[in-house]
């Protein structure tokens, strides 16, 4: 429970200090060091300090512009409270697009995931019920909402069906319970704020080493720094960070993009994502033209699911091509396919017989037993 003004603690003079630098003004505010930042988001995450004081921080956190070593801080104070656990695979995808969705061009993300699985790249996504300012659809809508997913207590049990099925979802409410603690402040807050870029970042399901992937993205450019850094602090082996649709992960669909990677490197790799580059002139023609049709459809959980379960059943619907797009790009990119195009060919094949819906829906049978 938050505290009040009523019953000061020891972090309360640390936070108006920190408030006197950030929050006076555009020519008179200061950056936090390093360490300040993390102190500060600590202070927040571990409801010691007010509601109010907290809401206040992270208005004028993003207001004045993060830098990259507050950035830093922020995700070592994310990072540190983040429940981990270990899976007893050699390598890992988590795929974190961003936490308040997608609300334009239907995006099928959801279903890219157990597809992934099926041509050799185990992946998981990492979201939660939708926040603000979007409120978009997240994984977790699409699994609490239309597939009647409990919302919590099965945070064990998904980890299981994730060693099983080689594919699945993790919730931040349970992955990340301190930072779920601050739906209602974002909520009321209504604007992104510097948790937006560095809940992405972290990681709660931890593979053997060598092998843990994310694929992430960014919106505003100059944010790529700052992920591209803490990439490198992270236990993530290989980290994608690229301006996809809407925020997503399907890079190079909607306008020529750009994804940084960073493995271990001296500085992280730019690599331009555009379709008629990526791909053959009749693939690149199909994904195209299937992204500019669904600009104009209207839809609602069940309709997406719909065209996303066609896609998984027999590779038909508007969702098949955009499915295999995302699949097959992050294979590549992942270094597991020579060429994007044999990565959209894998995934495409994969598509047909229904391997990949039988799965998905044996595995939403398992986890709501």
């Amino acid at each position: 429970m938050n505290k009040t003004p009523a019953d000061p603690t020891p972090g309360d003079d640390r936070m108006k200090d920190y408030l006197q630098k950030i929050a006076t003004g555009p020519k008179m505010s200061k950056n936090l060091t390093e360490a300040e930042a993390e102190d500060a988001l600590t202070l927040i995450l571990n409801q010691e300090v007010s509601t109010v004081r907290s809401a206040v921080f992270l208005i004028a956190a993003r207001m004045k512009l993060e830098t990259l070593q507050e950035n830093i801080g922020y995700w070592r104070a994310l990072e540190k409270l983040t429940v981990r656990h270990s899976v007893p695979l050699d390598r890992l995808l988590q795929i974190a697009d961003p936490f308040d969705g997608f609300n334009r061009v239907p995006y099928f993300g959801f279903y890219s995931i157990p597809v992934l699985a099926a041509i050799g790249l185990p992946t998981y996504g990492h979201s939660a019920p939708s926040l603000p300012p979007k409120f978009g659809i997240t994984f977790e809508d699409i699994l609490q909402q239309h597939y009647q997913v409990s919302s919590q207590g099965n945070h064990a049990r998904r980890i299981e069906l994730i060693n099983e099925f080689r594919f699945g979802y993790i919730d931040m409410q349970e992955a990340h319970p301190s930072l779920e603690q601050l739906r209602n402040v974002r909520i009321e807050i209504v604007k992104r704020t510097a948790l937006s870029t560095m809940e992405k970042m972290l990681m709660p399901l931890e593979a053997r080493t060598g092998g843990n992937y994310l694929a992430t993205s960014y919106f505003h450019r100059g944010y790529e720094t700052s992920m591209m850094e803490v990439a490198k602090l992270s236990k993530f082996d290989l980290t994608l960070a690229g301006n996809g649709a809407e925020g997503t992960t399907l890079y190079g669909v909607h306008k020529p993009a750009t994804v940084f990677i960073e493995s271990g490197k001296e500085k992280p790799d730019e690599v331009p994502c555009k379709i008629n580059t990526m791909f053959s002139q009749e693939t690149a023609s199909e994904i195209r033209d299937t992204y500019e049709a669904l600009k104009s459809e209207e839809y609602d959980l069940a309709t997406l699911a719909a065209w996303g379960e066609s896609a998984l059943k027999n590779g038909t619907g508007p969702a098949a091509p955009l499915i295999s797009s995302q699949a097959g790009t992050l294979l590549h990119l992942c270094g597991l396919s020579a060429s994007y195009q044999k990565g959209y060919d894998s995934a495409r094949n994969a598509l047909y017989g229904g391997s990949c819906y039988n799965a998905l829906m044996e595995y939403l049978g398992k986890i709501r037993d």
